[in-house]
């Protein structure tokens, strides 16, 4: 499993520490539904036991600092409110020299993954929390980053010589992934659950969050295992969930019908109200996306064919044919 500890200090801003561990941990239980053991395991640390939230609620049972890595692990940082004097307090001074001593010595040249039992540590900063990674020296000279619209400009005092990019969602380069703050920090939790774990997990923990517009990076365009998504109706999020957990079943016009509860017809007439295509080209879209996904993990087309449920290559190319014919 990869080790994630996120670390707390007086005032972190509530959103910035829930958001994020709420998607791991929904990732955690989605894989074990799936008969697949947990891939992250969530640690609290910081340089308080109890410090206070940004609302004012205590956080107990917070571990010290740990003295070294086990494994491969993600630094959590998180922000707190932009007009408290952070960067006085003792708990950031305490903070920052724990960074530069165990975590700055073990920073890979990318996250570490779970697959990786020798991997270092990740960074992952959400908001401000970017501010005590510069403070603590782990932006280096061309690191790209980004933090929160409000400290920007402070980001770039503290780091002079990394690549500070605004008016972004999420950045991730090496081993630090950063991100704009409050609900960006779960864009960019999704966007490790889906390295991790796959975008069918990641999707299905977005509709949980009822996040149907997640976003990317840069703001990229819609995942298609979430387009069709942005709708309540709990009939057709059935058929939905059960088509990206099983892409491969024999999904006939009758098989989804069984699992909306309704008839083939008025599944037919949902899909087209709330989705916008039909129940068929609604299962070829979420072959195709995972199909995709498998190649870009490396897999030859014949597997990554039939990983995502096709039974060829040649099924493939039809279904991105009928797709491109669609949308013309």
């Amino acid at each position: 499993m990869v080790e994630v500890w996120f670390v707390v200090l007086p005032g972190t801003l509530l959103l910035d520490l829930a958001g994020p561990a709420e998607a791991l941990r929904m990732a955690n239980q989605r894989l074990q539904r799936l008969g697949q053991p947990p891939r992250f395991h969530l640690r609290f640390v910081g340089p308080a036991r109890r410090p206070d939230s940004s609302v004012g609620l205590a956080l107990a049972a917070v571990e010290p600092l740990p003295a070294r890595l086990a494994g491969p692990t993600w630094v959590v940082l998180m922000g707190q409110p932009s007009e408290r004097p952070m960067l006085q307090a003792p708990e950031w001074f305490t903070t920052r020299q724990w960074l530069a001593q165990v975590i700055a010595p073990a920073l890979g040249s990318a996250l570490p993954t779970g697959g990786d039992a020798q991997a270092g540590a990740g960074l992952v900063t959400i908001c401000a929390g970017a501010l005590l990674a510069a403070d603590a020296g782990l932006l280096r000279p061309g690191q790209r980053c980004t933090t929160h619209h409000e400290v920007v400009d402070v980001l770039r005092s503290l780091a002079p010589a990394a690549d500070v990019v605004g008016n972004r969602v999420f950045v991730e380069q090496g081993p630090v992934a950063s991100s704009a703050g409050i609900t960006a920090g779960i864009d960019l939790a999704l966007h490790l659950v889906a390295r991790e774990c796959g975008e069918a997990t990641a999707s299905a923990i977005a509709r949980n969050m009822v996040m149907y517009l997640r976003r990317g990076a840069d703001d990229p365009e819609l995942s298609p295992l979430l387009s069709g998504r942005n709708h309540l109706h709990p009939a057709l999020h059935r058929v939905q969930d059960a088509i990206c957990d099983k892409p491969g079943a024999p999904w006939s016009a009758e098989a989804m019908a069984r699992v909306a509860h309704v008839t083939p017809r008025h599944l037919g007439r949902l899909f087209r109200e709330f989705v916008g295509t039909s129940p068929r080209a609604y299962v070829e879209q979420v072959r195709s996306a995972l199909a995709q996904e498998a190649l870009r993990s490396g897999l030859a087309v014949q597997a990554a064919s039939e990983a995502a449920g096709f039974s060829s290559p040649r099924q493939w190319r039809r279904a991105r044919t009928r797709a491109r014919s669609a949308a013309a």
